[in-house]
């Protein structure tokens, strides 16, 4: 059975099947830097999950590689059910995530462990 959801319109209030989470492996995708230029990236693998207070809302953790570079980073971001017309009820990628290194990731954890600001 699917999950439900309650999608609040303005004044207008429904109920719909949430939709499956979308798979992004394999795509092509761009970003600008902090100098204006264009990067493209292809993202390699990916985890996700919903967010444990909000269905409306999944977390990613994608590993992306970098054509010109050949670098490899993640990228945290997420998605929203979202609420405009155009795009009601389906999953909408949020517009600001971060990039990190495999081992700046690994410093964040391991800061966040010693902070006690992580309990997994």
């Amino acid at each position: 059975m699917k999950d439900r959801i309650l999608i609040d319109i303005k004044e207008d209030v429904k109920t719909i099947d949430l939709p499956p989470l979308p798979s992004n492996i394999g795509k092509r995708r761009k970003t600008i830097d902090i100098k204006g230029d264009i990067r493209f990236f292809t993202i390699l693998d990916e985890i996700s999950f919903h967010q444990s207070t909000n269905p409306k809302k999944a977390i990613y953790i994608q590993r992306i590689q970098f054509e010109k570079e050949g670098s490899i980073e993640l990228r945290l971001g997420y998605y929203i059910i979202g609420k405009k017309p155009r795009v009601i009820g389906k999953w909408v990628w949020g517009q600001f995530a971060m990039m990190l290194s495999p081992n700046n990731f690994c410093t964040a954890y391991r800061l966040a462990m010693e902070k006690g600001w992580l309990d997994c």
